[in-house]
Parts: structure tokens; C-alpha cells; sequence
């Protein structure tokens, strides 16, 4: 029998890195640097918490290999906060772009 938690294990440490990490620091360079129209930072302020959240949820469910329900309910919350972080930054982002041209 396979163990179904590995691949999740994997798809969620790439998610964190791929759609959490690295638009957080692209949007935050963007409005350090003023090129972000408008309220830009408040995305930053709402999604670098997302984040933060996806990334204890991953450290939680890595931990988690005695059970892998758990494991299983953890690794899916910590993508699903990383999905909410990534449209609430970059569609945010895009919304405000679009609304100042």
C-alpha cells in the first residue's frame, strides 16, 4: 500500500514556495519601491499573514507522520491558505493596476 501523503507533502512545500513565498516578496519589492498604484501595501499587510499561516500549517503537517489524516487535513489548509494569499496579492495587485490606468 502507498503512502498518499507523500506527493501532498511535496505539492504543499512547493505551492508554499513557488505561489506563497515568491509573490509575497515580488509585491512587497513592488511597493517598496512605488511602482504599486494606489493602497498596494494593504495587500502585503493581508497576505503575508496567509503566508505565515500556510508555512506553520506545513511544519505542523511535516510533523505530523503518525497520522495521516491529519497530515492530509493540514498539507490541503496550508495550500488552501497559500491560494487565498496568492489571489488576494497578485489580484489584488492586478485590480488596483487596472483601476489606476
Amino acid at each position: 500500500m502507498t503512502n498518499a501523503v507523500t506527493p501532498l507533502r511535496w505539492y504543499a512545500v512547493l505551492a508554499v514556495v513557488f505561489f506563497g513565498i515568491l509573490p509575497a516578496v515580488m509585491v512587497t519589492m513592488l511597493v517598496a519601491r512605488g511602482t504599486t498604484p494606489g493602497e498596494g501595501w494593504l495587500l502585503v499587510i493581508g497576505g503575508v499573514p496567509l503566508v505565515v499561516c500556510a508555512i506553520i500549517l506545513l511544519f505542523r503537517g511535516w510533523g505530523a507522520t503518525a497520522d495521516p489524516e491529519l497530515a492530509d487535513r493540514l498539507f490541503r489548509r496550508c495550500m488552501a491558505f497559500v491560494a487565498g494569499a496568492d489571489v488576494l496579492m497578485l489580484g489584488g495587485n492586478a485590480l488596483i493596476r487596472m483601476a489606476a490606468s
